[in-house]
């Protein structure tokens, strides 16, 4: 089993990195194997709504979120991670999970996810509110942990100093790992997957 760890901070190796770690080091110790995924430094396009995906099965903007949506094809969960900009997610993991599970929802749905934050001080429950809106709408099971998913700290020096932090992240790592295990068991006892009929209307007809 894999879990993919999305940082969607500017910084590679900043404070949502940190937390991202203490996550990944949770569920290695489970024995599942984990990728941190930095969302590259570049120029990142918002969705369109152009529905070329609808034809092409990839976003028109053939960018990182199409590299991305390939790995999550074979991933089991996932985890994304935010800093908090005015108590909302970057705008750039925004565009990239706007597109990305636009364009290939079929690669999560059913797949357990959850969203980790990292603020100074506050704006992280906020955050992880938009973050998880995703994963509602895509039929993902949600993960928690003992308490909100945050750290605190405006550098990775301060996220160490942030024990209940570390410790909610290395807890929802272990949330994480035995809810995929628990899948994993129902598929070999003959659990099916719910298929689902998704019924679209614009609230006239």
């Amino acid at each position: 089993m894999k879990v993919l760890l999305v940082n969607g901070s500017s910084h590679p190796k900043g404070c949502t990195n940190r937390a991202l770690e203490e996550v990944a080091k949770a569920l290695n110790e489970e024995g599942i194997d984990t990728l941190i995924y930095h969302i590259p430094n570049r120029e990142m396009n918002d969705c369109i709504a152009c529905l070329s995906c609808r034809k092409t099965g990839k976003c028109v903007f053939d960018d990182a979120v199409n590299e991305f949506t390939a790995m999550a094809k074979d991933a089991d969960g996932f985890v994304f991670g935010t800093p908090v900009y005015y108590a909302h997610p970057t705008g750039k993991l925004l565009a990239f999970m706007d597109r990305a599970f636009y364009s290939a929802k079929q690669n999560f749905a059913h797949k357990p996810a959850a969203a980790v934050s990292s603020s100074r001080r506050a704006g992280n429950v906020t955050s992880m509110d938009v973050i998880n809106k995703h994963f509602s709408i895509s039929e993902m099971p949600i993960i928690s942990s003992n308490y909100w998913n945050e750290v605190h700290g405006q550098k990775p020096e301060d996220v160490e100093k942030d024990e209940e932090g570390l410790a909610t992240m290395y807890a929802l790592g272990k949330n994480m790992a035995w809810i995929l295990k628990c899948i994993e068991a129902g598929k070999k006892a003959g659990i099916e997957i719910p298929q689902n009929v998704k019924k679209a209307t614009n609230f006239i007809k």
